[in-house]
């Protein structure tokens, strides 16, 4: 049986050179389900991270103030291992900031945050704009959809449509 140099069993490197850089999508997605829910929305969608900062889930490893990067708690470089028990997440600019550190407390993690914050009515819009339509948990109505609010889409779904993302008479 020959087996080529990928499968080979030989250990030229020691086992710490071979752990994996990234988390996994297990790691990624039980790291989201450890973090902060955010009050009155949907926790599939928005999670706090680790300094306090709201963050939205369709925005992982981008630029902007809602967005995210999973975190290596102990930085890889310093020995910390790409499992759920190591990771955080943190708002890309905070975790740009935080970089190689380790026994970073919240405190300072918040001081690196983006200086904006936003509106009830300001993440309805972009949840609107990002999902299609906004879910707020404990609601007793569904938000319309953009085809339904242009008019493209008739809902089929019995419980009535709420005013979100925004009404405008109360503008």
């Amino acid at each position: 049986m020959s087996t080529s140099p990928a499968r080979s069993h030989h250990h030229t490197h020691n086992e710490k050179d071979e752990r994996p850089r990234f988390f996994d999508a297990k790691a990624k997605a039980l790291c989201w389900a450890r973090a902060e829910t955010v009050p009155g929305r949907h926790p599939e969608r928005w999670r706090k991270d680790a300094a306090g900062n709201v963050v939205c889930k369709r925005f992982c490893n981008c630029q902007g103030c809602l967005c995210f990067e999973y975190d290596h708690i102990v930085p890889y470089s310093k020995g910390g291992e790409s499992v759920v028990e190591n990771c955080q997440i943190l708002q890309t600019r905070v975790n740009r900031f935080k970089s190689d550190k380790d026994s970073v407390d919240k405190k300072v993690l918040r001081s690196f945050s983006c200086d904006v914050s936003f509106t009830d009515k300001e993440l309805d819009i972009i949840e609107m704009a990002v999902y299609g339509d906004v879910i707020r948990p404990g609601n007793q109505c569904r938000c319309r959809t953009v085809a339904e609010t242009l008019g493209k889409f008739k809902s089929k779904s019995s419980m009535p449509a709420c005013k979100l993302p925004h009404d405008e008479a109360s503008s």
